[in-house]
């Protein structure tokens, strides 16, 4: 089921809170909030799609585990010149001293 964002209309009109609301395709749009009662709109947004190209993917390929496993070897900045490894083969701190 998708995840749908709202947004609270408020008494004068501008932007309010915005709440994220799972529903079915078929579900008529939400017109008042499940709470407070006060009046909604519902908001575009981007589709999140786990596709071959998308962030997610790209998340998932760079993550710690699968650099790792494909035996790549990620290291990270700590502050003055010092690198920390967080994945793969190799020394556990790269110092630039």
């Amino acid at each position: 089921m998708p995840i749908y964002v709202y947004e609270v209309i408020l008494e004068d009109g501008s932007a309010g809170e915005t709440l994220e609301v799972l529903q079915q395709m078929s579900d008529p749009p939400l017109t008042h909030h499940p709470e407070t009662g006060l009046p909604l709109r519902k908001l575009i947004t981007s589709a999140a799609i786990a596709g071959r190209w998308s962030d997610l993917k790209a998340q998932s390929n760079l993550s710690d585990k699968n650099l790792d496993a494909k035996g790549f070897t990620k290291y990270v900045k700590m502050g003055d010149g010092k690198y920390e490894k967080r994945a793969g083969k190799g020394p556990d701190v790269i110092s630039a001293d």
